[in-house]
């Protein structure tokens, strides 16, 4: 049986400010030509659909399109929520559309019932578990003392009774331990939502979500198969594939991934300002259409870089500088200023700018109590 693993599609993701919609249309269209070449028997879908809880008009049609297209293919699709998505909203429709062969992880209600497919070598149980939190578990199972993330995840597999004589995959949504983080990952403090790998013996394939990079955790069968695009200048050297997954008879899992090129690169590139406008200096290193990260060598700031460099760069989402001052800690100037006046001044200044008046009493009154009511809640 031949599975393709997808996770962190991150729909309706912007990246320094740029809409990443046009890139992940195409890199789903992209999927897709991979699916129609690989000819699996089902898509697993590892969370982190959208980028938001309650996304956006058009990442919502994107998801629309991209299952609509699947469900016209011989294979089934197996779907579950992430920590960027809401339970609810990913679960709507679950049971009627899983008779177009799409199937939604239900919201987490401490059963989990796998949907079986069928080869030459016999079952195949998939289990969808959504990504579930502690507290989430633990109004679940109320006599069990469930207080770590392994707790947790190992009371909901233990629930599920897998017969480990069949052959079993999971699809779920966690940081398990060893896992090497990407810049555009969410990260939790002091690592308290680790999961150990152990959790996963039952399962002879393990399709995970949450972490941007491909990557084995443990064994080859359990791993991250990371995410579609580049999200973060951290993740500028990966090369970003879908996994797909071959199960031969109980016991045999071969995995393989196939590279995704997608619509527009993440590249960074260094030097000074001279050189980085000499016509052609890219090459070799980018071409203009790609999303770029320039680091200046200029000892001197350059006057409206950004807008000078947009020219030759015109996907330009990250301008810094390395010399010197920026080795010494120096802050540019009015920098020091900024940082000594308070928030309720900045939003005053930046009003200003953009209305080409002053706030009202009113106006500031507002921000005032809004601001105070956030920061109470970040206290708690």
């Amino acid at each position: 049986m031949k599975l393709i693993h997808l996770s962190d599609l991150h729909l309706g993701k912007r990246v320094n400010e740029f809409s990443m919609l046009e890139d992940q249309q195409y890199i789903l269209a992209e999927i897709l030509r991979i699916i129609d070449r690989e000819q699996p028997d089902g898509v697993l879908v590892a969370g982190d659909v959208y980028d938001k809880s309650v996304p956006s008009a058009e990442a919502v049609a994107l998801l629309d399109d991209f299952l609509v297209r699947l469900s016209g293919r011989a294979l089934r699709t197996f779907l579950i929520s992430g920590n960027h998505d809401s339970p609810e909203r990913m679960a709507f429709g679950g049971r009627l559309m899983a008779d177009s062969g799409v199937h939604l992880a239900p919201v987490y209600d401490g059963q989990v019932r796998p949907i079986t497919l069928t080869d030459e070598y016999g079952p195949v149980d998939i289990y969808l578990l959504p990504f579930v939190k502690p507290s989430h578990v633990r109004r679940c199972f109320p006599e069990r003392e469930i207080v770590s993330y392994t707790d947790a995840l190992s009371t909901a597999v233990e629930a599920m009774e897998v017969d480990t004589a069949r052959r079993n995959v999971l699809v779920t949504h966690q940081f398990v331990t060893g896992a090497a983080r990407c810049d555009s990952e969410e990260l939790s403090v002091g690592g308290a939502d680790n999961v150990d790998v152990s959790v996963f013996d039952p399962f002879d394939y393990v399709a995970l979500g949450h972490i941007h990079s491909p990557q084995r955790i443990g064994r080859e069968t359990v791993r991250y198969c990371g995410t579609p695009l580049k999200y973060s200048f951290s993740e500028a050297g990966h090369q970003k594939s879908v996994t797909v997954v071959e199960l031969g008879e109980k016991g045999r899992v071969s995995v393989n991934a196939v590279p995704l090129i997608p619509r527009r690169d993440l590249v960074e590139l260094r030097g000074t300002y001279q050189e980085l406008t000499f016509r052609g200096s890219y090459q070799g290193t980018s071409c203009p259409e790609d999303y770029v990260h320039i680091t200046l060598t200029d000892e001197e700031d350059v006057p409206d870089a950004v807008h000078k460099l947009r020219i030759i760069y015109p996907y330009l989402m990250k301008l810094d500088y390395d010399n010197s001052r920026t080795r010494a800690g120096v802050p540019l100037d009015g920098e020091e200023d900024v940082r000594r006046r308070t928030p309720p001044e900045l939003l005053a200044e930046f009003y200003e700018q953009q209305n080409g008046q002053p706030m009202g009493e009113e106006q500031e009154a507002f921000a005032r109590e809004w601001m105070e009511r956030i920061w109470e809640e970040e206290e708690e």
